[in-house]
């Protein structure tokens, strides 16, 4: 299969693809029904009847849509250090590590990681401590762990694997990343639905369907982002698409009148693009978390979750009151060397750190350890506590309850 190309295809070589796709549907109508009532959905499950007037006047211009997209995205795309220097890992690393993370965020660990880890057996020689080590600050370190036993999968087996089938085997690959990986570096024509993209289709289409969330609203929607792909470069649209939501069409505010593709859009047409996609208000929990700073013979009091802990496993932390089993009551009165707020998945949680200037009688938690002070930079600590250790040192003297 040849290399997706940066070069802006002919209009001709888009039509005959698509007409090849969809020589034997001749309607909107036919297409979307045939794709939805293919995944084997029985009618009274979906969500909303698809498709919509919308829907059938987009696909009826997809070319004009298709050609409008991709002249945008080559004329005004973000250079970006995996697209000026591709490359099946280059691509495979940017998308785990931009999975719930923005791009600005990304930047900096993808410099780092590409300096610690080069390509795929660089990083399945690696040791997990140095994977997550370099990891640190992204959060979410499944993915680390993830793209490690990816890269060990693949330099195992004897060819790299080029379908969205193939690469869903792969430890850490969905849908979405299967779609993104095999049609930028292989060309594969596999429609990518993100976040960026539902918001984009959803506003295209003016679709008012009340979505429980953005997983159900990315399924819904699939078919008609397969419909509208451009096949002869899928890469290359998939790309455009996210870039689209990325810097264009935001969740507040978007730039409409700036839109490649906004003579298309019902959504603007309405007057009220913001008001998709509908999707339910998530419910945030707030937590409190009473952690302890103690130093000792020049070492850290640190919990170390498990191997096999379902979230940040291997990683450190300050330990909390109840891990050292003190009573939080214990800090009631007491001022707090700081407090903290940071968030996880749907939970805002707010960490007061107190300071103590002798441990308790006894400390037998398991996955609790000493660490030195002068060897703090060698562990795997959460981005978070990483700052607040660092800052905390600086005024370690503060130290009092």
């Amino acid at each position: 299969m040849k290399p997706v190309s940066c070069s802006r295809p002919a209009e001709g070589r888009l039509d005959r693809a698509n007409r090849t796709r969809f020589e034997s549907r001749q309607t909107g109508t036919e297409i979307f029904a045939r794709i939805r009532f293919s995944i084997g959905a029985l009618p009274d499950s979906l969500p909303t009847p698809v498709p919509s007037a919308a829907a059938n006047a987009l696909f009826a211009h997809r070319i004009e849509f298709q050609t409008a997209l991709l002249a945008w995205f080559r004329r005004e795309q973000r250079t970006l250090p995996w697209r000026t220097h591709p490359s099946l890992y280059r691509t495979v690393t940017s998308e785990f590590m931009l999975q719930q993370t923005q791009v600005k965020t990304v930047l900096p660990y993808f410099d780092r990681w590409h300096r610690a880890f080069p390509d795929f057996p660089a990083l399945a020689a690696a040791s997990e401590s140095d994977v997550l080590r370099q990891w640190e600050g992204l959060g979410y370190y499944s993915r680390a762990r993830n793209l490690h036993r990816l890269a060990k999968a693949v330099v195992a087996l004897p060819t790299i694997p080029k379908t969205v089938a193939e690469w869903q085997e792969l430890p850490g690959v969905g849908p979405y990343t299967a779609a993104a990986v095999t049609s930028i570096a292989f060309n594969t024509p596999a429609a990518c639905v993100d976040g960026n993209v539902v918001r984009i289709l959803a506003r295209l289409t003016a679709d008012a369907t009340a979505f429980k969330d953005s997983a159900s609203a990315a399924k819904q929607l699939a078919p008609l982002a397969e419909a509208l792909l451009t096949v002869a470069t899928p890469g290359d649209h998939n790309q455009a698409m996210m870039e689209l939501g990325a810097t264009v069409c935001f969740r507040q505010k978007p730039l409409c009148l700036t839109c490649p593709v906004r003579i298309w859009c019902a959504g603007t047409k309405s007057g009220e693009p913001e008001a998709f996609p509908r999707l339910a208000s998530k419910i945030i929990e707030q937590r409190a978390v009473t952690r302890i700073w103690l130093i000792e013979n020049g070492a850290l009091l640190l919990h170390r979750s498990a191997a096999d802990a379902r979230r940040f496993a291997n990683i450190h932390e300050l330990p909390t009151a109840e891990q050292m089993d003190l009573n939080e009551k214990t800090f009631a009165e007491a001022v707090p060397l700081a407090r903290k707020k940071r968030g996880i998945t749907r939970y805002a949680i707010t960490e007061s750190i107190y300071g103590m200037t002798k441990r308790p009688a006894r400390i037998v938690h398991p996955e609790l350890f000493w660490v030195p002070l002068a060897e703090l930079e060698g562990i795997s600590l959460s981005g978070p506590h990483r700052r607040w250790v660092n800052e905390l040192l600086k005024t370690r003297d503060k130290t009092t309850v």
